[in-house]
């Protein structure tokens, strides 16, 4: 199953509010499961997708610059300008193990610069800022699993 594909089957699941999805195509399964992240999910990732040969993207981030609502709000986080992640997979601050991460708490960022990767169906995915300003929180730990829409940045 293609990127393409995928996004389309997020962007309908938000659209239609499903709360979960599951798609056979020949030997490829694919379950979008919007009410949560569960380690089960996570742990079958490797054999819902094969890797392609497509190159590595640059895809802007999603974001929003209203007050965090619903499980945002809970979370406490910072005023500020909100990245979200524009898909699901694996969220990494540096370009390889033991690099520098590409930013840090209180670092200055411009439009453009990349801010972290998500991994997804074995490519990596750069993410941009597309605001420029100071990054006040840094979201998520490395490696960690990122969902569709998900918060990772704070930018002031």
């Amino acid at each position: 199953m293609d990127l393409r594909k995928l996004k389309k089957l997020i962007e309908l699941v938000e659209e239609y509010n499903i709360a979960e999805l599951e798609i056979t195509e020949g030997e490829e399964k694919v379950r979008i499961n919007k009410s949560g992240y569960s380690s089960q999910n996570y742990a079958a990732l490797p054999q819902f997708y094969q890797a392609g040969a497509a190159p590595t993207a640059n895809v802007p981030a999603s974001t929003t610059e209203t007050a965090p609502t619903g499980t945002e709000a809970k979370l406490s986080l910072p005023e500020g300008h909100i990245v979200k992640s524009p898909m699901v997979g694996t969220f990494y601050r540096a370009s390889a193990p033991g690099a520098k991460p590409f930013v840090e708490t209180g670092q200055t960022v411009k439009v453009g610069d990349t801010l972290c990767i998500i991994e997804a169906m074995k490519l990596l995915n750069e993410i941009e800022a597309d605001k420029a300003g100071v990054i006040k929180a840094i979201l998520l730990e490395n490696g960690q699993p990122v969902e569709y829409g998900e918060p990772l940045f704070v930018i002031g």
